[in-house]
């Protein structure tokens, strides 16, 4: 009976941090506890063969993953990769899971001790997952000052996306749509917050777009590292008349690589998810592999150095989280679902809230700030020198001043 109350006491104090709005959505605190899964991954891992030598050495990168990284990846996560040490790290966030529209949802809440400050959401994309956040999170709850003197910190709430890791496959019509909804409803219904910013990466990019453009009234505000619109082709730009810089020069050579020979995985994962999704499905290096390469055409070269903390220890972490929860195979199904949701139409969203772009040097994709310009009320464009297409592993800090400056501008 005392332990019975002293969980009850527990597991109120918890939900009392979460600030719920609506009980019936059945919130529950989550605990991350996958370690009885890692001997399986260890063991398979352990007993994969791979080629002793390249068979063709200098096919290069831009032909997928490269026999020696993968080689290396493997090594680590048998001989020194510590589940156990990321584990309590990750554990150190305030996870939860919460029923919307039948589909289980995780998400990390973190909230701000500054009764001022913005409620903001995160949305990743593929090949990630919450866990690209982890630089940011906490930073960005704590209160910042500006050059103005004006006070920016957020209570920060990161969803997994229907079909990663935590939270449960969705049906199979489910659209990228279907997500903003019901993070709309997460935002403003389970957690009680009427108005809200948003960032988006990757697929979360597609997601936060449709929050912008959809939910006006509870979207106040939003910032952006990659967007839903297929990036201009260098003749496009030049003859829209538009300069680059010299890195701006880079990413569009990378992002025009991309579109020749990198999009293999994206045109797979669109017309195939079960085929690749099926033939990893057991597989911890197979899918080492699969994302592996792509996340060497997507990183800055210098990713590990910093400002980055995207190693070969981050790298194994992300790529775990996918085995360890079986949700590779689900997480491909975004691109089937969602086989328009790159649009080639340049369309301006209706509504008058500020939005944010931050263009990363080494990321696959070029918008200049004339196109960003196009797609909403735009009110700050920066480019970053260093970095990749996951920012808040390749740059964190770059990220998290961007994300700050966002405040500046929110009006609720």
């Amino acid at each position: 009976m005392f332990l019975s109350l002293v969980s009850a006491l527990a597991f109120a104090a918890v939900l009392t941090d979460v600030s719920i709005a609506d009980d019936t959505f059945n919130v529950q605190p989550f605990k991350i506890d996958l370690s009885s899964e890692v001997p399986h991954l260890l063991d398979l891992a352990n007993k994969t063969r791979l080629p002793l030598k390249p068979l063709y050495p200098d096919a290069g990168l831009y032909k997928g993953i490269e026999l020696d990284y993968l080689r290396k990846l493997q090594t680590a996560l048998v001989g020194n990769f510590d589940w156990e040490a990321q584990q309590a790290a990750l554990n150190e966030f305030n996870h939860y899971t919460v029923v919307i529209e039948g589909q289980t949802v995780h998400f990390v809440h973190q909230k701000s001790d500054d009764p001022d400050a913005i409620p903001l959401i995160l949305l990743h994309g593929w090949p990630g997952s919450f866990y690209e956040f982890s630089p940011v999170i906490k930073p960005l709850t704590e209160s910042w000052t500006s050059a103005t003197g004006k006070n920016v910190s957020y209570h920060v709430v990161v969803p997994s996306l229907p079909g990663f890791v935590f939270s449960s496959p969705p049906p199979q019509n489910w659209t990228v749509d279907d997500d903003a909804r019901i993070f709309n409803t997460l935002m403003s219904e389970v957690l009680g917050y009427s108005t809200f910013a948003v960032h988006g990466t990757d697929w979360g990019s597609v997601i936060g777009y449709s929050l912008y453009s959809t939910f006006t009234t509870t979207t106040r505000a939003a910032h952006f590292v990659f967007l839903p619109f297929f990036p201009p082709t260098a003749e496009e730009i030049a003859a829209n008349n538009i300069t680059l810089s010299e890195e701006q020069k880079v990413t569009l050579q990378r992002g025009t690589e991309w579109f020749s020979t990198g999009i293999a995985y994206f045109m797979e994962q669109e017309n195939k998810p079960n085929d690749i999704g099926l033939a990893l499905y057991d597989n911890p290096v197979g899918q080492l592999a699969w994302i592996g390469g792509l996340n060497e055409r997507a990183e800055d070269p210098r990713a590990g150095t910093p400002p980055s903390v995207l190693n070969d220890t981050a790298f194994l972490t992300l790529v775990s989280l996918y085995y360890l929860t079986n949700t590779f195979h689900s997480s491909l199904w975004i691109y089937a679902q969602n086989p328009n949701g790159f649009r080639g139409t340049y369309t301006k969203a209706n509504t008058d809230a500020p939005m944010l772009f931050s263009q990363f040097e080494y990321t696959n994709a070029l918008w200049p700030q004339e196109y960003v310009a196009k797609v909403g009320n735009l009110v700050s464009y920066k480019f970053h020198d260093f970095g990749g297409h996951f920012a808040g592993l390749d740059n964190p800090p770059a990220l998290i001043e961007d994300i700050r400056e966002m405040g500046l501008y929110f009006d609720a």
